[in-house]
């Protein structure tokens, strides 16, 4: 009993601090937002609006972030069996999306930047930039130990993440533009940091996608799973397995279990306990199985 105690006050205790962090970025880059809307119109820069426009995008990914994190603990229903859990996936991809349409705004503005080039306050600029650095790798901060716990954790990261680098890139094209008036910098680092976002993005979308498809979810290995499971005892066979996320940081698994012939109720049981406290091991923690005699197996394919 001490143990489930234990247990149930640490989750307690994360949740408390995955919403604080969350509420906190919030806030701050809100803040951010309206700063860069207040000074890009005094300054008539058109880089910092359109920087505030990607960061405005950020903050309501967190925000829906922070909803998947409260929905995935909402108790199941009759209608919703798993309960909202899967909406956590739905929402890292809407995420994941939302980051890469930002992307491709901020390219298509360096692209015309390229072709008309305008002066800009290179000192401003880098200084509001420079906030944003501070802003943005505060908040990245909060969620950097979880990141990979939860794949909306991991995309609240890469947005904050983003956007420091964003900020760091105007802070070297303000300076670069204050000392020399170069204004095609600017443009060409915002193209370079483009680039960068979009790698650390993709495997984002890439395995939001595929979960949200009831694909295996990454880090587990079917084939390492069943050589496992076929070294217990009374084991013959392993097969019809089914392995899909239920949310962002629990997964499933069906499967059939072929055991000898006479073996016992009791046996059975014991057997079924041990597969689940192996499946544990490799990130399941919902198992259905269903029990097979040997003498059951055939060579049809639909047996």
């Amino acid at each position: 009993m001490a143990h489930n105690h234990t247990h149930s006050h640490a989750e307690t205790t994360k949740l408390t601090e995955v919403n604080r962090a969350f509420l906190i970025g919030i806030v701050l880059n809100l803040l951010f937002v309206l700063v860069q809307v207040v000074v890009g119109f005094n300054i008539n820069s058109l880089s910092l609006l359109s920087d505030a426009g990607h960061n405005f995008l950020d903050v309501a990914g967190l925000a829906l972030s922070l909803l998947a994190f409260k929905l995935n603990k909402v108790k199941s229903n009759e209608r919703y069996t798993y309960g909202y859990r899967k909406s956590s996936i739905l929402i890292s991809l809407l995420n994941a999306v939302v980051l890469l349409i930002s992307i491709g705004a901020i390219g298509y503005e360096a692209i015309l930047r390229f072709k008309y080039p305008e002066p800009l306050p290179g000192k401003t600029i880098a200084l509001i930039a420079l906030l944003g650095i501070f802003i943005n790798g505060i908040s990245a901060f909060l969620f950097f130990k979880d990141k990979e716990k939860d794949i909306n954790i991991k995309s609240a990261f890469l947005h904050l993440l983003s956007d420091a680098l964003v900020s760091g890139g105007l802070v070297v094209g303000g300076l670069v533009i204050y000392f020399t008036n170069w204004f095609w910098i600017d443009p060409l680092l915002s193209l370079v940091i483009c680039l960068v976002i979009i790698v650390s993005t993709w495997n984002l979308l890439s395995e939001s996608l595929r979960l949200s498809l009831d694909g295996v979810p990454k880090g587990i290995n079917l084939d390492d799973i069943k050589s496992k499971i076929l070294k217990i005892n009374d084991i013959k066979d392993f097969h019809h397995i089914h392995i899909w996320a239920i949310s962002t940081n629990e997964n499933a698994l069906t499967a059939h279990i072929v055991v000898r012939e006479g073996i016992d109720l009791k046996t059975i049981e014991t057997l079924k306990h041990k597969v689940k406290h192996e499946l544990e091991h490799f990130n399941i923690q919902h198992a259905t199985l269903e029990i097979e005699a040997e003498t059951e197996i055939c060579d049809s394919e639909n047996c």
